[in-house]
């Protein structure tokens, strides 16, 4: 009897122990995460639910880090869950995924044969892609009629040599260079290059007869269409005042489908002097609903708000003014009596729903995540886009009744293999008592009895902010060794317009104050080394690194990547000219304030080991400032790298460029940060 007793006790312990050993196991098993798994991340996105709302079609990307480009394709997956199938084969990219009004045909766009971007269609059985639209110029967007025998294209007017009938003389005409002449307020766009006069109209293309008829035109862009739901009208976005150039005032206009005058008799539907867009039908076509801008003078930093208006025009009605926060991408729920839309809200973006009378605001999709663009079908069926700490966006859907359910596991497996650090949310109080929101992600295997090298990472914009996504490069300094620090200081988005509007005409002050407040929160906690910290960001957070770095010394590596310094060297280079002059006034008459927020003029106070990172290309904000920070330290004596990616613009594309980029990130920090021998 004691025998068997010893042995129950040994088998129950066995029992208990074999569970830890196997979470032991399985940990062992765990890699940290490295450089190259960023182009094994495989980028999902537009999901679309068919019209039985029996199926999700969605996009794929996918890099090849030896070809060294990238590709898309497009897949499906049941809306009930199972095996996806992919629709496009390798070998050509396509997006835009589009269901046929009768579910039978998938569309897309592709550029095959050497053609520009047409539209194609596939039956979803399964078949070869035929090519419906044969535009020389190409096109940029499409949409299928409720009827499904038309399709609404949008396209940019095409240059000279486009209207070559003869092939082999059509290619070398546009092999031959010529000047740019410019006469435009707005005259460049990263990108794009220099603009002229060409615009991009809407047309509509019948798909029996292959008719292809312009219904707008005029020396105006017009975008973001959309179909009435009966086929008839079609609602469009643009800026028709007398200097487009010069001013944010888009509206929301409608043009007949079957117009023959080319768009010159219009309804103008919105008359707001800021920016209106994004026009969703109601079902019964009676109503429009839209993003609007209220206050057009304080840029960026004005809120989002969702309106609704008659689709004959006349006073709008605001749905979220009290809500303080923005909302984008508004659609009608099928029965008309709501209106769903993405809200931001303190670091997570959730689905929300507001009744048309501005009532009843609901969070169907809310929680620590991020949602992204999402697709409405029958009985209340979503399909959505959906981030998470540690879930790259993977298609979701949404239903009555069960919930948010996982649709795609397009990086499942490779999620699975990484020993991911955990991502803790914080908050703490800036200089002047505000509170600030950010995040904190310590190593891999973390022991609380040790300080670690920090990271403070800005994030770009400035209005913008750092939510409960998946961010690949603060996995990655977190699994070699870094606590990495990201808050959302003044400036951000996502905590109302107060917040956004605290860095205007301002910059490097309170968002200084913020970040800096996060840094000695780390610190505090008893997590950051004091003496091993490190900063650096994109675009804004590269100017804001620029501003870190003139006023503390506290920072033993920094990286500046595509940033400002001389702010006066940018106007009429970059594309941001009546930005400028909004916020800073024009610089011959106010150039005291230029010159004061320049970090430029504050260079000689850097100490800190700076790499200075930039595009070629970037008129978004110019190499020029790179450049001209570079000398300023080189010229001082002060360690100093200058990194230029040839033909590059403000984002970087080329994948050996992309893995270039967050190696030399890590060897900078880890020689000046850790102290450690150049790699």
């Amino acid at each position: 009897m004691k025998h068997n007793m010893r042995l129950s006790i040994a088998l129950c312990f066995l029992a208990g122990l074999t569970p830890l050993l196997g979470r032991q196991e399985q940990e062992k098993k765990l890699r940290p995460l490295k450089v190259d798994d960023y182009f094994s991340i495989q980028r999902v996105g537009n999901p679309q639910i068919s019209p039985d709302g029996q199926w999700v079609a969605y996009t794929v990307g996918t890099t090849d880090l030896e070809k060294d480009k990238s590709e898309t394709r497009l897949w499906m997956i049941p809306a009930s869950g199972g095996e996806a199938i992919p629709m496009t084969a390798k070998g050509s990219s396509a997006g835009r995924p589009r269901w046929s009004p009768d579910g039978k045909y998938l569309s897309f766009q592709s550029s095959r044969n050497g053609s520009q971007s047409q539209v194609w269609i596939l039956n979803r059985q399964g078949g070869e892609a035929q090519q419906l639209t044969e535009v020389r110029q190409g096109i940029s967007g499409y949409e299928w009629s409720p009827d499904g025998k038309r399709l609404l294209l949008s396209i940019r007017d095409p240059k000279p040599e486009d209207l070559i009938e003869d092939e082999d003389k059509r290619k070398r005409e546009k092999e031959k260079p010529e000047p740019w002449v410019i006469d435009r307020l707005q005259f460049k766009r990263d990108n794009v290059g220099y603009l002229d006069r060409r615009r991009t109209h809407l047309y509509v293309f019948e798909l029996e007869s292959k008719e292809l008829t312009q219904i707008t035109s005029g020396d105006y862009d017009d975008r973001q269409p959309a179909w009435s739901p009966d086929g008839k009208l079609v609602a469009f976005v643009s800026n028709r005042t007398q200097e487009a150039d010069g001013n944010s005032n888009s509206d929301i206009w409608i043009v007949s489908a079957d117009n023959t005058d080319q768009g010159k008799t219009l309804l103008q539907v919105t008359s707001n002097p800021g920016s209106d867009s994004d026009p969703a039908w109601s079902p019964d076509g009676q109503w429009i609903a839209y993003v609007t801008v209220t206050q057009p003078e304080i840029l960026w930093y004005a809120t989002n708000h969702l309106a609704v208006i008659s689709s004959q025009g006349g006073n709008s009605r605001l749905l979220t003014e009290s809500l303080d926060r923005n909302a984008n991408a508004p659609r009608f729920a099928q029965d008309g009596r709501s209106i769903y839309f993405q809200l931001e809200d303190s670091a997570e973006v959730h689905l929300a729903r507001i009744g048309v009378s501005g009532d009843n605001l609901e969070r169907v999709v809310s929680g620590p995540r991020s949602v992204g663009s999402y697709s409405i079908g029958p009985q209340g069926r979503i399909a959505l886009m959906n981030s998470e700490p540690h879930i790259p966006d993977e298609v979701f859907l949404h239903s009555p009744g069960n919930g948010l359910q996982q649709l795609t596991h397009s990086n499942g497996k490779l999620m699975s293999e990484l020993q991911l650090a955990e991502v803790e949310n914080i908050h703490f109080k800036s200089a002047d008592g505000t509170e600030i929101e950010g995040f904190l992600l310590k190593p891999p295997g973390y022991d609380p009895k040790l300080r670690y090298p920090t990271l403070l990472r800005i994030h770009g914009g400035p209005v913008s902010q750092y939510d409960f996504s998946f961010h690949f490069n603060a996995q990655l300094f977190a699994a070699h060794g870094y606590v990495v620090v990201m808050c959302n200081p003044r400036g951000s988005s996502g905590y109302g317009q107060e917040f956004s509007m605290g860095i205007f005409r301002s910059w490097g002050n309170k968002d200084f104050q913020d970040v800096m407040a996060a840094v000695d929160y780390a610190v505090g906690q008893g997590i950051a080394e004091p003496d091993r910290l490190g900063v650096g960001g994109w675009s804004y957070g590269g100017i804001l690194t620029n501003y870190v770095i003139t006023q503390t010394d506290r920072f033993k590596g920094a990286i500046s990547g595509a940033s400002e310094v001389l702010y006066v060297a940018n106007y009429g280079h970059d594309h941001y000219q009546r930005q400028w002059e909004q916020e800073l006034g024009l610089p011959w008459e106010n150039r005291e304030l230029w010159e004061k927020l320049s970090p430029f003029n504050y260079v000689e106070k850097i100490v800190t080991p700076t790499l200075i990172l930039c595009g070629e290309k970037d008129w978004n904000v110019p190499v020029l400032n790179s450049e001209q920070l570079y000398q300023a330290l080189r010229r001082l004596g002060r360690t100093t790298q200058l990194v230029v990616y040839p033909g590059e613009h403000h984002g970087i594309r080329r994948p050996t460029f992309q893995k270039d980029r967050l190696e030399r990130y890590l060897d900078w920090y880890d020689r000046y940060v850790k102290g450690e021998p150049e790699s």
